[in-house]
């Protein structure tokens, strides 16, 4: 397995997009499997935030997950960036593929000078906080409880002993 940008293999955008758009369009009113397309296109032409990462066997897609400058707009005066939409393919899924995704993230992030790095979850605070996330909020999303995690990208890289990470599009 391999992390690789969004860059690389832009012919996965549209079933990313589907992806995401199932996952999590129920979210925001306003989210169109269109939207969602545009964004991981938008991703795919930058080297840095926001950008979405793949985790790849070969040339076949497990897993994405993305860095944002906003997540959700009812959200946005809790500060930037967002680690957002970890999804893995329901066939690859318990395997430690979105510890990966989350650990290049968090690398990726620390690579761009983010000081904080924050994400919102529905269902899977306990697989973040074993990741060092740590529990700043509990609140409301369009009706739907979420919990906001924040944690210190260089802090947690400097603690796991993880090499610097860069991910190119080039």
């Amino acid at each position: 397995m391999r992390i690789d940008a969004i860059g690389r293999h832009p012919q996965y955008i549209p079933d990313l997009a589907a992806w995401h758009h199932a996952e999590w369009g129920p979210l925001y009113d306003d989210w169109t499997l269109e939207a969602a397309t545009a964004e991981l296109a938008d991703h795919a032409t930058r080297t840095s935030l926001p950008t979405t990462l793949l985790l790849m066997d070969g040339e076949d897609l497990l897993g994405s997950v993305s860095l944002l400058i906003e997540d959700a707009p009812a959200l946005q005066d809790r500060g930037s960036p967002w680690l957002g939409s970890l999804f893995m393919r329901p066939d690859a899924r318990g395997r430690g593929g979105g510890r990966v995704l989350v650990d290049a993230a968090v690398a990726h992030a620390a690579d761009e000078g983010v000081a904080v790095l924050r994400l919102f979850t529905l269902w899977h605070e306990d697989f973040y906080a074993g990741l060092g996330w740590r529990v700043e909020e509990r609140t409301t999303l369009h009706g739907t409880p979420v919990v906001i995690m924040s944690i210190v990208p260089a802090e947690r890289v400097a603690h796991t002993g993880a090499p610097p990470h860069r991910v190119d599009d080039a």
